[in-house]
């Protein structure tokens, strides 16, 4: 053989062996392209199982301030009653040597009543959503306690208006 053709037969070797790298290159990459993709599903799987997770929590977590603004706001509208019986009380009390006597006491029972009125609209409210809804991560007033605070506030209510009328 003469130096052309061993050089000829060398350089064929080197290019077949360059395919053969190259071959071997593609199917290496393509099964690390299959672990990747694997490894991809799996991390995506555990996220989405996270993101489930926290969801739901902040859901419970919303649910629950949604019951405690509920109690707040029957805080409120009983403030806002309390103001009526004691306006009532104090138009009485301002207005009581008027002239004929029973237009004070009439308005007066006006503001009381309105009084009741408002706290039995609160605990219709604070119940309602305390029907729907259970407290996840707080410890809520139970639903008696809103109707106790009505009755008792009702009760008030009528005694204050039965002192006014028979008493003063």
């Amino acid at each position: 053989m003469s130096k052309e053709d061993r050089e000829m037969e060398d350089e064929l070797g080197e290019k077949q062996a360059e395919e053969e790298d190259k071959e071997e290159n593609k199917e290496e990459e393509n099964e690390r392209v299959e672990k990747t993709s694997q490894e991809l599903a799996k991390e995506r799987t555990l996220k989405a199982k996270k993101r489930s997770k926290l969801a739901a929590d902040r859901t419970d977590y919303a649910e629950d301030r949604t019951l405690l603004a509920n109690e707040r706001t029957f805080a409120g509208w009983a403030k806002a009653a309390f103001a009526s019986i004691g306006l009532g009380l104090g138009f009485q009390a301002f207005f009581q040597k008027v002239e004929p006597t029973w237009v004070p006491k009439g308005i007066a029972t006006l503001f009381i009543l309105l009084g009741m009125l408002l706290i039995w609209l609160a605990e219709r409210r604070a119940d309602g959503l305390l029907t729907e809804r259970t407290g996840n991560h707080v410890k809520l007033m139970s639903r008696k306690m809103f109707r106790i605070m009505a009755i008792a506030v009702s009760l008030g209510g009528v005694a204050l208006i039965l002192c006014i009328w028979l008493l003063i």
